[in-house]
């Protein structure tokens, strides 16, 4: 053990779960501990979250781990930080919650997204940030806030994020992030918050609202006296604000590694679709859509889209089958038939089947928004059975993915994936073959932790620089390369090209079934 401890815990509080996770200082995973998160939705669109519940959420997380790790308090030479991305923690005096939380996954404030978007200075504030409005945004959800719920910024001193609450809470200091600034208020050739921006925003009277911004590989602050004693750790131990949950995680599955940029895609309930590059290589797309976040790297940023529903559309599919299985006495789970899916996928014959993936009910929105979108199938005969249409599915994530790769710039030479579905052969084999690159699988278990940790690792001068800790931390973590076959590679080629035809064509009538 050195005099300054042998681990690093890094706190990722996603959406639905908050984690505390120890690492060693090169990197491997000694224990974790979780805390299921809550959070509320209304009739009305909300979907809000406590924001002192959150912070004891957090301590019940660091306390969880500290009864796994004998003397962690006396090990922990770093904390990291970081958390849900988007979304408004409102602080006022006393450092003390001003109202709930709204939520990325809050839906009120489309009307605002459709009246900035449709302003003259919104193209001037996309080629600022390199992210396209939606509802998630904390900048959209301000301005929301300012038209029709005054009284929730008039009440507040700081609008936060939630990585930002829990450093508050953590330090006693208000902060915020360079990824968090550059796709929200800010340029991120600059990392810094842009006048601009907020002009088009309609929110350069509330300038005061927005936190300092703090780079965590340079800068942390201590972990109070009062934080220590709630936390179970040793007051004094740094604290280091990372950017936000989605970066860290292709950060810690490999979205950089030997020194060059890659791609990476996080397959879950969504799909998550990022490139490095350097600042210069940033392609902005005429539909306005898709995020530049800047990484913990100087003139590094990711270019990211994002698919509204992957797996979901699925477990929709293997839910049918379930359903139709009870129906005749035969109980199957979910998870049964998800194990089902790569047998069911090699039994299937390689056809013309195509699937648009737009099952989630509130659309897709990248590579393009729109709310109304909808999941079809196209090319279906009496000779396909179920097999067939499993194969289809998977395949139109593969189109999907390389939907939004093709949003960014050109294709990627290799491709990363992390999450849940990465354990599909299925689905890797597809996404190499849309693709047309290489696939890599990221053994990494808790990758937006330690994503944070590295950055946390650097701060304390673990690492003289971040493309050195990848070396230890992400690059033996990295899968050989599965390489596609290439008469799978030309054929999806081929049906991407229908696939966009198919798109084109059924855009229209989606405006037609949503009339009432």
């Amino acid at each position: 053990m050195t005099e300054r401890g042998d681990l690093i815990i890094g706190i990722d509080a996603g959406t639905s779960v908050m984690k505390a996770v120890a690492f060693t200082l090169s990197g491997q995973q000694v224990a974790s501990a979780s805390v299921r998160n809550t959070y509320h939705t209304g009739e009305d669109g909300a979907v809000t979250q406590s924001l002192p519940q959150t912070w004891l959420d957090c301590t019940r997380a660091l306390r969880g781990l500290s009864d796994k790790i004998e003397h962690l308090e006396d090990r922990t030479a770093a904390i990291a930080v970081t958390a849900q991305g988007d979304g408004t923690w409102l602080v006022g005096s006393g450092n003390q919650a001003t109202s709930d939380a709204w939520l990325w996954l809050d839906a009120r404030a489309a009307p605002t997204v459709e009246r900035l978007s449709g302003s003259q200075s919104d193209r001037a504030r996309f080629e600022a940030t390199g992210t396209g409005l939606n509802t998630c945004q904390q900048g959209v959800q301000l301005a929301h806030m300012d038209r029709h719920f005054p009284d929730l910024l008039n009440r507040a001193e700081t609008a936060m994020h939630c990585k930002d609450w829990l450093y508050l809470n953590l330090t006693g200091v208000r902060a915020t992030d360079p990824s968090e600034v550059s796709f929200t208020f800010g340029n991120f050739r600059t990392r810094r918050y842009d006048d601009d921006v907020l002009a088009a925003l309609g929110l350069s009277h509330h300038r005061s609202l927005l936190p300092d911004v703090i780079e965590g590989t340079e800068t942390t602050h201590s972990l109070t006296a009062e934080a220590a004693q709630a936390c179970g750790l040793r007051a004094g131990t740094p604290v280091c604000l990372g950017y936000v949950d989605m970066i860290m995680t292709a950060l810690g599955a490999g979205v950089r590694s030997e020194g060059r940029n890659a791609a990476c895609s996080a397959i879950g309930s969504t799909g998550v679709h990022m490139q490095a590059k350097s600042v210069s290589d940033v392609v902005l797309n005429a539909e306005r859509t898709g995020y530049v976040i800047t990484l913990p790297i100087p003139g590094i940023v990711t270019q990211v889209q994002t698919n509204m529903g992957a797996t979901i559309n699925l477990d929709w599919l293997l839910q049918l089958g379930a359903d139709l299985l009870g129906e005749f006495g035969e109980t199957v789970g979910l998870n049964e038939m998800i194990s089902r899916v790569d047998g069911w996928f090699v039994n299937s014959n390689p056809g013309n089947i195509l699937y648009h993936p737009y099952i989630s009910e509130a659309g897709e929105r990248g590579p393009f928004v729109n709310a109304r979108a909808r999941a079809n199938f196209t090319g279906l005969s009496s000779r396909h059975r179920y097999p067939d249409l499993v194969r289809a599915v998977v395949e139109g994530l593969g189109m999907a993915a390389r939907d939004c790769y093709a949003a960014i710039g050109p294709l990627p030479t290799e491709l990363r994936v992390s999450g849940g579905a990465a354990r599909s052969a299925a689905l890797r084999g597809t996404l190499g073959a849309a693709i047309g690159a290489p696939v890599r699988v990221s053994a990494r278990e808790e990758a937006g932790a330690a994503g944070a940790s590295m950055m946390a690792a650097v701060a304390i001068g673990a690492y003289r620089t971040m493309d050195d800790c990848i070396e230890d931390w992400v690059t033996p973590q990295l899968g050989a390369a599965e390489q596609p076959q290439a008469d799978n590679t030309e054929r999806m080629t081929r049906l991407y090209a229908a696939y966009r035809d198919v798109l084109a064509g059924i855009t229209p009538a989606w405006d037609i079934l949503a009339a009432r």
